[in-house]
Order: C-alpha cells, then sequence, then structure tokens
C-alpha cells in the first residue's frame, strides 16, 4: 500500500510507539493521585507541557492537553468567549475552518453569542481590510486556521494580529496542520491561543492540546471540572500525552530537512504530471500565495475526485478528497468555493499529501495510474 494522505492522520513513529508502550506499562497512576504512582504521573505530564510550550514558543502555563484538535478548538473557544466580559459577545471566524470550528457556529448563537463568518479574497487569504470590516465594539474573539487542511492555504497571522491585539481582541487559530511542519512561535505571531493534534505528528489518536496565554481569561465550559485545571473534565491520558510530545520532539529535529524534502515531492509531482500530458494542477495559485509544503490540493480536470480516490484505492493508494472529518459530503467544501472554484471544478478536488518516508517512486506510482485514468496508458520509465 501506498500511503498519500498524511494530512488526515499519520502512523506512529518508532519513538512515540516506545515512549507509549513504556508509559503504560510503568506510568499507570492517575496523576490527580496523591500517592508516588500518582506523583510520578504527574511529573511527566508537567514535563510534556514544559517541552511542548518550548516547541511552539509559549508559556507551559498555557498548555492544556485534550483528546485532540478537535476538542481543543471547541474548548478553546467556549472557555475564551466563556471568560470575556459581558460587552463582548462578538466572535468571528472565517467560511474556511476546520468542521469543529463550523459546527460550532449554531450552538454558539444558540448561547447567546453574535458570530460572523468571514468570506477569505479569491486568492484565498483573510486580509487586514476584510478582518478589519467586520471587527464591531463588541468583538471579543477572532478564529483563524494557521492554513487550510484542503488547500493547503497558509494565512498571514503574524499581519492580522496586530490589527486586534490593539483593540484588546483575542485571536485563536486552528494549528493542526501547520504544527510540526512550520516553524511556529505564538508570541512572536501575535497568536494569543492555539489548537494542536497528536496524531497529525506522528503520535496516537486521541490526543491534543489547547494552548491559552496565561494572560487571557478564560473560565471552564464544565463546573467543577478539576483536570487540566478545570480546562477539560476526565483523567488525564498521561502515557498518550507523553507519547504525543515525543512523537513531535523527533520530527521537529529535523524539520529543515523534511521541509526540503516535502517541497521537492510536491514539486516532483507536478513536474511529471506536466510532463505526461496529466491535467492536474494545484487548486490554489501558488504564485500568489504560501501553500503547506506537504498537502497538494489538486483539480484532476476531467474526472470526479471521488471516482479518482476510489480508483487509487482499488490499485493500492490511498489519497482523499478532502479533510477526513467532512469526507462522504457531495457537495464541495466551502475551502474550495472560497476560492473561486465552480462548483463542477471542485468536485474535481483530490488531495495528496506527503509525510517523512514519501518517496519520489511512489509518487512516480500515481502518476502511472492516473495516467491511465485519463486513458493514456502506462508510461515508460
Amino acid at each position: 500500500m501506498i500511503y498519500l494522505d498524511y494530512a488526515a492522520t499519520a502512523p506512529m513513529n518508532e519513538q512515540a510507539l516506545t515512549a507509549l508502550n513504556e508509559l503504560n506499562r510503568e506510568v499507570y497512576g492517575n496523576s490527580h493521585s496523591l500517592h508516588d504512582a500518582g506523583g510520578r504521573a504527574e511529573n511527566i505530564l508537567e514535563y510534556s507541557r514544559e517541552q511542548l510550550a518550548g516547541m511552539i514558543g509559549g508559556a507551559k502555563e498555557g498548555v492544556y492537553f485534550t483528546s485532540g484538535g478537535s476538542e481543543s478548538n471547541l474548548l478553546a473557544i467556549l472557555s475564551i468567549l466563556n471568560g470575556l466580559p459581558e460587552g463582548r459577545k462578538h466572535w468571528i471566524t472565517t467560511t474556511v475552518e476546520h468542521a469543529s470550528i463550523r459546527n460550532a457556529l449554531p450552538l454558539l448563537e444558540r448561547l447567546g453569542y453574535r458570530v460572523t463568518a468571514i468570506q477569505p479574497n479569491s486568492q484565498g487569504l483573510v486580509t487586514k481590510e476584510i478582518l478589519e470590516n467586520a471587527i464591531q465594539t463588541d468583538t471579543g474573539l477572532v478564529s483563524i486556521q494557521h492554513a487550510n487542511s484542503e488547500t493547503g492555504i497558509i494565512q498571514p497571522l503574524e499581519e492580522l494580529s496586530p490589527l486586534l491585539r490593539a483593540r484588546g481582541i483575542v485571536l485563536h487559530s486552528d494549528m493542526v496542520q501547520t504544527f510540526c511542519k512550520l516553524p511556529i512561535d505564538v508570541t512572536r505571531m501575535g497568536v494569543d491561543a492555539a489548537s494542536f493534534s497528536s496524531h497529525k505528528v506522528y503520535g496516537p489518536k486521541g490526543v491534543g492540546a489547547a494552548y491559552i496565554a496565561p494572560a487571557v481569561p478564560w473560565k471552564p465550559v464544565l463546573p467543577g471540572t478539576s483536570h487540566e485545571r478545570g480546562f477539560r473534565a476526565g483523567t488525564v491520558n498521561v502515557p498518550g500525552i507523553g507519547a504525543f510530545v515525543t512523537a513531535a520532539a523527533s520530527v521537529i529535529q529535523d524539520q529543515p530537512e523534511v521541509l526540503a524534502h516535502f517541497r521537492r515531492l510536491r514539486s516532483h509531482l507536478f513536474s511529471q504530471a506536466k510532463q505526461h500530458g496529466i491535467p492536474l494542477t494545484s487548486a490554489a495559485n501558488e504564485r500568489e500565495v504560501h501553500l503547506l509544503p506537504h498537502v497538494a490540493g489538486c483539480i484532476f480536470g476531467g474526472m470526479e475526485g471521488q471516482y479518482v480516490m476510489l480508483e487509487c484505492n482499488r490499485n493500492g493508494i490511498c489519497i482523499s478528497t478532502g479533510t477526513a472529518c467532512a469526507a462522504g459530503h457531495q457537495e464541495p467544501s466551502a475551502s474550495l468555493t472560497a476560492i473561486g472554484l465552480r462548483k463542477e471544478d471542485a468536485l474535481q478536488f483530490i488531495r495528496i499529501s506527503f509525510g517523512r518516508s514519501t518517496t519520489t517512486e511512489e509518487l512516480d506510482q500515481l502518476i502511472q495510474l492516473l495516467a491511465s485514468l485519463k486513458g493514456g496508458g502506462p508510461i515508460d520509465g
């Protein structure tokens, strides 16, 4: 099997597997227990918190471990809104966020918050002008993803944050797709809160983290919650957290080399497609926006994306037609319509995403298959 769906999830790496097995075997105490077994678990937990904070340029006190990126998004947004002054009931987000955020809009409106979902420009970017036009006197929180999981478009958070900071507005960003893929320093970027996921960075599933800068006020979503300083209910998954941080540390260690590898793979994919007459083009304009190097959101001209994905699967190659959290929907995603794609073009979308072990030889096999789907027959050499 050739796996090219790393934007959906990644296999655990050896470092994370070793850490998970050892911690499950040796550090099984409840981190809230007062005996030595609990103290040992608490030490691992706090060490992991400190390590993750260092990876993102944040403060240890602002790290809260969760069950994954979706829960991190929801709890961060709800907790911050819950802690804002009464006159700050307006929340701004975008139409291209992850489903966990977009699906929360009706809930927040029922809870009495006013919600504005802004549309990026035709390049898929949220500009200062677009954001400023949406800000109102009672705006308290803005949520803008760092990068889109389908198009790969990276948002200019460092340019947007001063606009919000000057108005006392909190900036939250879903960084699930960019953590360990791009250098992140939340302090330098002006990001007050962020969300992360373990399984995107070769760690175990069911683990994630939220970051809320210590200066940002928040209140628990569930009253009486004691774990993670009231941020989340439930016994803390210390072995999973330790494996998550171990995986992330191993990836960040050689980040420059891996990023260069991803860029070579992306260039190889599109150059080979062009060389062999395959109508495979980037969904986003690479000359106008910065894109994630490991995500190739493509339009395969003249062929429905779902059919291409199923044919690839039948031939042992795993790709996708977009984010796994929205799989099965027949309508084109908001991320694709936001960049001006017509419905018929958006339905020809496929996503090819790379991992550290992806090779050009694997991409060549994909190219062979795509050529055969277009009736071009096998490619020699």
